[in-house]
């Protein structure tokens, strides 16, 4: 990835990861489930179903160490086969 987290962020700083995905209950499940293997802490996501209930907002804020860090991610929660959208 070719971002300018390093130029826009003083790390390590609290981020907050807003995924989009498919209003499946194991979305938060998996979103949580893939911080944990890059940032182990202990999040408390919170959900917001769209107006039609066919999508779910996921908001988690981690602790990102580095601009790799947070790409790393960034790429690893957008191959969670529900997600739709990493913001």
């Amino acid at each position: 990835m070719n971002t300018k987290f390093d130029e826009l962020l003083d790390f390590p700083c609290p981020f907050p990861f807003k995924v989009l995905g498919v209003a499946d209950d194991a979305l938060v499940e998996q979103v949580v489930a893939v911080l944990q293997q890059h940032a182990p802490g202990d999040y408390t996501p919170t959900t917001k179903p769209s107006s039609k209930g066919n999508y779910l907002s996921v908001t988690v804020t981690v602790t990102a160490q580095n601009k790799e860090h947070l790409e790393t991610m960034y790429s690893a929660l957008g191959q969670i086969e529900l997600v739709r959208v990493v913001l």
